[in-house]
């Protein structure tokens, strides 16, 4: 099914706010230099049936991002800032993001480009700070339609409240429980949210449009968005009920062919999964010494076995940044980005068009990443956006819901994180008030959102958590589930952290006070758990006992490649994780006695 693009003019309502210092791309020098010879001018011409002045190529600029995740007002801490590689290779952090401020650097680069196209990788929303999550995002997708988003795929985090609540967030209308939140209905994405690898298991047909075709004038591109096959793995049951996975490889070549059919010859992918940079460094040079050499994990394979006719792909996930050529299947080398996460950074490419064969110029394709400073001027109308929300989020926002002596940072670079820690207890002091049985909990880190910081963000003082604060770590809703397991189980469950689908890029739970381990990581697999080692309250644990655990519903349902957790028994669904943190924080903690961080020393690293 056609999935043709709305005139670009009519569809939008532009109203760009004209700002000085655009920056260009590419050199024209450098770009002519690379075009093929394949036809000259006369022959051109004739084919087109103009004169001389017919312009065989098509500077397009393509703007991309990814993994926006809500983040309208700037991030805090490490997730606000990028690191820059120095020409000395030193590096220095640069505080980065806000969509004020992303939409005045987009602004500016589209400037003197009539061919723009603006993409994103998905994750737009989903996992939000309260301003956007509290609304169901519906301020983001406001936003994204004032910083004209051309196109986007879906992510994993679009199927958190199910494909009813994406299908809203695309056409448009009241939230189904929360009804309207101004006096005006809330309409919708402007932009087509790609899911070509997303099927209704009843029809077998794709939930949105599989592809799009961007037009202007002559010149025609192409985009077919996808999202990672294993978003079940990430995403809870409910989430993704009703709905087939299909692989990311086969969906695009599916889909260029039938834009081939078409004669749309130009085409992007919007993936949503992505690689493990070499540096942490958004400018590092990704093809030193050679092309990809810089990059590693599921996007290589998959750009190496996607059809030659896909000419770039814009990627997402990982939240890693890197601009990277990896050879297709004819052994060409094809353009792969990822622009970080939380708008930090957006990715400028320029596509030359040939005319004469409706593709790519693939040798001449150039890309870099830019970061969104916070030096440039703020743009009125998102700041306009910003205020209208916070106003309505302000009365719960606001309220205090507990104090912290110092930074509880959520180190994800390491096996355990004192964000996470403290999750875990707040769950298990909570699951012992469902029942006073509950021996232990455990706390997914892809949970875990962001740490809680001692400096205050808003007029409530030094050391106070507010509740924005605590929707921020925990933007998800999942409930607190309890549920029995043996102790064979449970050293299982701790397997399955560092074995599997886990054995590459291991998931460690943060473990509740009380339960200790050494995790071996010189040893491979399942090994890694020194099973003699796992005790709780200085006691081994015994595989014929039974063991009542706290989880959120996402790891209840075998979240994370975690199956074991999936076939718990005696059940108990409780209230939403970020109750449980409030009531444990508030109970635990006064502006006279705040509450330290956790040490962080439940799990011994051997390395």
């Amino acid at each position: 099914m056609p999935a043709e693009s709305r005139a670009h003019q009519s569809r939008r309502r532009r109203t760009h706010l004209l700002l000085a210092g655009a920056a260009g791309v590419a050199a024209a020098g450098a770009l002519a230099a690379a075009l093929p010879a394949a036809a000259t001018a006369e022959e051109s011409s004739a084919r087109h049936g103009g004169g001389y002045g017919y312009n065989r190529y098509q500077d397009v600029q393509l703007l991309s991002f990814n993994d926006l995740h809500g983040n309208l007002e700037p991030p805090s801490g490490s997730s606000g800032r990028v690191t820059e590689l120095q020409h000395d290779g030193t590096t220095k952090t640069i505080d980065a993001g806000g969509v004020e401020y992303l939409a005045t650097h987009l602004r500016q680069a589209r400037e003197g480009n009539k061919y723009s196209i603006t993409a994103a990788g998905g994750d737009m929303v989903g996992a939000s700070p309260l301003i956007s999550g509290l609304f169901h995002d519906e301020p983001t997708i406001e936003a994204l339609n004032k910083l004209e988003l051309d196109v986007t795929s879906v992510g994993n985090h679009e199927f958190d409240e199910g494909a009813k609540e994406l299908a809203r967030l695309q056409n448009g209308g009241c939230h189904p429980t929360a009804g309207c939140y101004t006096d005006e209905e809330f309409e919708g994405a402007d932009f087509p949210y790609l899911a070509a690898n997303v099927l209704d298991e009843k029809t077998g047909k794709p939930i949105l449009k599989p592809y799009w075709v961007w037009k202007k004038k002559d010149v025609k591109v192409g985009f077919i968005g996808v999202t990672l096959e294993d978003t079940p793995g990430v995403v809870s049951a409910d989430g993704v009920k009703g709905l087939k996975f299909k692989d990311e490889v086969e969906t695009i070549n599916k889909y260029a062919k039938v834009l081939q059919r078409q004669g749309v010859k130009s085409i992007v992918a919007l993936i949503h999964e992505g690689g493990a940079p070499a540096s942490a460094s958004y400018n590092y040079d990704c093809d030193a010494p050679g092309a990809g050499d810089g990059i590693s994990g599921p996007i290589v394979d998959i750009a190496k076995n996607i059809t030659p006719q896909v000419d770039a792909l814009v990627t997402g996930h990982t939240h890693a940044a890197y601009v990277c050529t990896i050879d297709d299947p004819a052994g060409k080398p094809r353009m792969v980005t990822s622009a970080a996460s939380f708008g930090r950074l957006y990715t400028d490419t320029t596509l030359t068009y040939d005319r004469y064969t409706g593709d790519i110029a693939r040798t001449s394709v150039e890309s870099a990443n830019h970061v969104v400073t916070r030096t440039v001027a703020k743009a009125p109308d998102m700041t306009e956006l910003i205020s209208k929300w916070n106003t309505l989020a302000a009365p719960i926002g606001n309220r205090a819901i507990g104090y912290i002596s110092a930074d509880i940072p959520n180190t994800n670079t390491a096996p355990e994180s004192p964000m996470g820690d403290l999750i875990a207890d707040a769950q298990l002091a909570y699951g012992k008030e469902l029942d006073p049985e509950t021996d232990l909990a455990l706390m997914n880190p892809g949970g875990v959102r962001a740490g809680l910081t001692y400096a205050a963000k808003g007029s409530e003082g030094d050391g106070v958590v507010t509740y924005a604060e605590g929707f921020t770590v925990q933007p998800f809703s999942n409930t607190v589930n309890l549920q029995d397991f043996t102790g064979a189980q449970l050293i299982k469950v701790l397997q399955e952290q560092v074995s599997g689908s886990n054995a590459a890029a291991p998931k460690i739970l943060a473990p509740s006070s009380g339960l200790t381990y050494t995790l071996d990581l010189t040893k491979t697999g399942a090994d890694r758990i020194v099973v003699d080692s796992v005790k709780l309250n200085g006691e081994a644990i015994n595989p014929t006992a039974t063991y009542r655990v706290a989880t959120n519903s996402f790891l209840a349902g075998g979240g994370d490649g975690i199956t074991t957790l999936g076939q718990g028994t005696n059940d108990l669904v409780g209230t939403d994780d970020l109750t449980a943190l409030e009531k444990y924080l508030t109970a635990n903690s006064s502006a006279t006695n705040p509450i330290a961080p956790p040490t962080a020393n439940r799990i011994t690293v051997v390395q």
